[in-house]
């Protein structure tokens, strides 16, 4: 039961929009992971997406006080904003924006003087020194119990409320799937060297939604909104624990339908289960840390990292690499080694960062103990958090200038799609091989996980033209050409209406081309949401309003989208 709701008004923001190389910001910052630290080398077949600050909805919808979030406003909307007066500001940031922060901070004291603000984020993990002539309070750890306490409402327990919070992916501009995003957990036990994440936490896991049926609980909200919602697993390591893993497999038995679930894992985690298991419950896309073969991080021990990949491709699971670039160990032979290593893995993704410190980690610790630091960096923190980004060299490397170590990486991402081509032909071919591989399973959720791909691959027809005229070069587009002739030997030749739309789609490649060469419509516009506050704080349009009847305890959710356009 919720206590009476208080006087006092939050808001909730992300920094200021625009971002991007061309706003002063390094060059991964933007407002897409996917499009900047994955597929960045892919131009018009990238998928896109944009990323928002979720858990500045998360912690809204787990308030009793009023609150707005605000997400990417300009600095003209987030004014407007201030001037309806709140009490409290909270503004979430990485370090790699710490001088948007400072922006931020400094249109809310000009703005709206007595509002007090609170900075949240990973942009924390800096020290206390660097932050506070910016905020009031430092938000540090899990934030629904920080505002909670700040705001003298009662604690709540665990499992919080789970907002329903969407995201739209894109190809060609085209609108493809919708994507539910469920937070699971914060934090990593795993402890890295160079992992913000789990040193942020104290290397400990904190389970937003303790068990597999509080997890399962959440798809189903999802899917009364939309049946087709497909899903995004925030947990750090979730197959790490077994037992919550295996409580969801079985809910999902029972319930006798399989949803599609990306999750990030480790393959120390991922040995502990049977392929069969994990797509039991419906996992079907898994980021994995490929790192370096000589890395020897303790997550890496399991079964050898060849044999999941190969196994978990034939059954139709897509695989997200991350792979490092500029370990003390390596040269440019050896980083062409490990790539090579992992190209004959052929994960449909593939993303390589440099390694690098940051503050709050032991590898930070380290180089500033070994005096580490680029010569560039030293007495500038500010210019090395904006550098901090895994695209820039931070550290002097043993064997390496840092225009070999940033060369290197161009090359790595470069030969990924020059040599596998575009990831979501990638993705097409695992549906095709899990298909083929689980169609005539003897487990009913297998079956149905088969007539899934089936549909996805059906959906995928159109593309395929594309990718045979634009491919980056003849041995791709040759290879695009025989995977569409095995997935029609599959599933049939395409309907008139399946080859109509393959010219729309190559029209839609050419628009996509258009607006990334002239640098159009990259950035977007801003979302404000409401809970809480008067009836009459917002109009909703078309699917906002939808998701508005869904209940939230005894929250009625309202978003405006584009509120000033």
């Amino acid at each position: 039961m919720r206590t009476n709701l208080t006087t006092k008004k939050v808001l909730l923001t992300s920094v200021c929009r625009p971002f991007g190389e061309s706003a002063g910001d390094a060059p991964s910052v933007g407002y897409e992971l996917l499009h900047k630290q994955v597929t960045r080398a892919q131009g018009i077949f990238s998928p896109r997406v944009i990323n928002s600050f979720f858990s500045l909805d998360y912690i809204a919808a787990n308030l009793e006080t009023p609150t707005v979030v605000l997400q990417y406003p300009s600095r003209a909307e987030l004014i407007r904003e201030l001037e309806k007066g709140y009490d409290y500001v909270g503004v979430s940031f990485i370090m790699a924006v710490f001088h948007k922060m400072k922006d931020t901070v400094e249109l809310i004291r000009k703005h709206s003087p007595k509002t007090k603000i609170v900075l949240g984020g990973y942009g924390t993990i800096l020290e206390d020194d660097l932050l506070k002539p910016y905020g009031d309070f430092v938000c540090r750890g899990e934030g629904v119990g920080f505002f909670r306490e700040l705001l003298g409402e009662t604690p709540l327990s665990m499992p919080y409320e789970h907002p329903i919070m969407l995201s739209t992916l894109k190809l060609f501009s085209i609108p493809i799937s919708r994507t539910g995003q469920i937070f699971a957990g914060l934090g990593c036990p795993n402890g890295c060297d160079f992992c913000c994440t789990s040193h942020y936490f104290g290397r400990k896991h904190i389970r937003l939604l303790p068990t597999g049926k509080d997890i399962y609980d959440v798809i189903e909200r999802y899917w009364k909104n939309d049946p087709q919602t497909v899903f995004m697993l925030f947990d750090e390591d979730f197959l790490l624990n077994k037992t919550r893993a295996m409580e969801f497999r079985d809910c999902v038995s029972k319930g006798g339908r399989v949803p599609s679930i990306f999750v990030f894992s480790s393959v120390k985690a991922i040995s502990q289960y049977t392929v069969e298991q994990i797509l039991e419950m419906g996992i079907d896309g898994i980021w994995v840390g490929y790192e370096g073969t000589r890395s020897g991080y303790a997550k890496q021990q399991g079964r050898p990292v060849a044999d999941i990949f190969t196994e978990f491709r034939e059954h139709g699971i897509t695989i997200l690499a991350s792979m490092i670039v500029g370990f003390e160990y390596q040269n440019r032979d050896i980083i062409a080694e490990e790539h090579a290593g992992l190209m004959k893995l052929h994960p449909a993704l593939s993303q390589f960062l440099i390694y690098g410190p940051v503050p709050g980690t032991p590898l930070y610790a380290r180089m500033e103990k070994e005096n580490r630091f680029r010569d560039c960096f030293k007495g500038q923190p500010e210019k090395y958090f904006r550098k901090a980004d895994g695209f820039s060299v931070m550290v002097k490397h043993p064997a390496m200038t840092t225009d070999e170590v940033e060369g290197a990486q161009r090359w790595c991402f470069e030969q990924d799609y020059q040599q596998l081509g575009p990831s979501i032909f990638r993705v097409i071919e695992a549906w095709l091989l899990g298909y083929r591989k689980l169609k005539d399973s003897s487990n009913p959720l297998l079956r149905k996980k088969a007539a899934v791909y089936a549909q996805d691959l059906r959906k995928s027809y159109p593309i395929f033209l594309s990718g045979r005229c634009l491919g980056p070069n003849a041995a791709v587009r040759r290879g695009i050409g025989d995977l569409q002739r095995r997935v029609i030997s599959e599933l049939g030749r395409p309907t008139l209406g399946e080859r109509g739309m393959s010219l729309v789609a190559l029209a839609m490649a050419c628009w996509t081309w258009f607006t990334l060469k002239f640098n159009l419509f990259q950035h977007p516009s801003l979302t404000r949401t409401t809970y809480r506050m008067p009836d009459n704080e917002t109009a909703l349009p078309s699917w906002e309003k939808i998701q508005s009847s869904l209940p939230v305890g005894d929250l009625q959710i309202s978003v405006e989208k584009n509120p000033t356009r």
